[in-house]
């Protein structure tokens, strides 16, 4: 009964968060919305005793990832950013295309099927626990789109770097002189009263 009412509990708080973490105008009001959607999810695998990506979820998405998008948040000019047009003319564009994925979701729902699936049933995972099944499974079947995705990442870890560094301008001869003769001005205007 009780892990009932708890998955229902989170299932009611992720979609809420997810939705104010898209309507809400404050950017950083919108990542702490994700803050609160990720500790929902890692409820939820709290719920399918899956303890490790719990663990997982609050580690790296709450704690890494939800730093870096603060960091991008801080970076990046907001008031340039605000007061940029719209991909879309018209909010109406996105409503439809919204409800559109939204039936396409619901078309999709009969489909699911309860139960088992995979190469692993219940029993062998409460045997060997659920990280080592985790780690075989990562490690042997899906060892290729693993390091595809490692791959990916550090593309875009390089990518950053190239785009947070900056240009440093070697000052000519001439700029020197220039910037001299304007402490020097400075100066002389901070000593005469």
């Amino acid at each position: 009964m009780f892990t009932q009412f708890f998955f229902g509990y989170c299932a009611l708080m992720i979609i809420g968060s997810g939705i104010l973490a898209i309507s809400l105008r404050n950017p950083v009001h919108c990542v702490l919305m994700v803050l609160v959607l990720f500790f929902h999810m890692a409820g939820l695998y709290l719920t399918l005793n899956a303890e490790f990506l719990a663990a997982v979820q609050i580690i790296v998405y709450a704690g890494a990832i939800l730093v870096l998008y603060l960091f991008v948040l801080f970076l990046v000019s907001l008031r340039e950013e605000l007061e940029m047009d719209g991909f879309v003319s018209s909010a109406w564009i996105g409503r439809i295309i919204s409800i559109c994925l939204a039936g396409g979701l619901l078309y999709v729902i009969p489909s699911f099927l309860l139960g088992e699936k995979g190469a692993w049933p219940a029993n062998a995972i409460k045997e060997l626990t659920h990280t080592k099944a985790l780690g075989q499974e990562l490690y042997s079947t899906y060892l290729l789109p693993f390091e595809i995705a490692g791959l990916i990442l550090l593309v875009a870890l390089i990518g950053g770097l190239v785009l947070a560094r900056r240009e440093t301008k070697v000052p000519s001869a001439s700029e020197e002189s220039k910037e001299s003769q304007n402490r020097g001005q400075t100066s002389r205007n901070e000593v005469s009263p």
